[in-house]
């Protein structure tokens, strides 16, 4: 059984996500299911460390939910306007304003922290 401290290497991370796996169906409120979440603990703040997820850009973002929701683009007329509004900023010809931003939030249930992120445009090459 391995011992039970901080995960510090990736041979620490490693032996700890094994234990995870053998303990993975213990009986709830047993040592083994306490052990089980422990360890669980430990290796999220590892990973949360060193492999952090970067959180994805907004129009990413736009079409992860659109797409999860069985949504289409022209469900958006209602938060961004016209079809050519819709595809300049899924383009990224032009940013999201901060009503765009309100309306994503509110009727998408897209988090404001996602929405509000820089994110590169198209440059212009008129």
């Amino acid at each position: 059984m391995l011992e039970t401290r901080p995960i510090r290497t990736e041979a620490d991370y490693r032996a700890a996500l094994d234990e995870i796996e053998r303990l993975f169906d213990a009986e709830l409120n047993t040592p083994e299911s306490d052990r089980l979440e422990v360890l669980t603990t430990l290796v999220e703040a590892y990973e949360q460390r060193h492999y952090p997820i970067e959180a994805p850009d907004p129009i990413e973002a736009i079409l992860y939910y659109l797409e999860s929701r069985g949504l289409s683009v022209d469900e958006l007329e209602s938060v961004i306007g016209s079809k050519a509004e819709i595809a300049d900023i899924l383009d990224r010809k032009q940013a999201l304003t901060l009503e765009m931003i309100r309306g994503l939030h509110q009727q998408l249930g897209i988090p404001v922290q996602i929405l509000i992120q820089p994110y590169p445009l198209m440059q212009n090459s008129a």
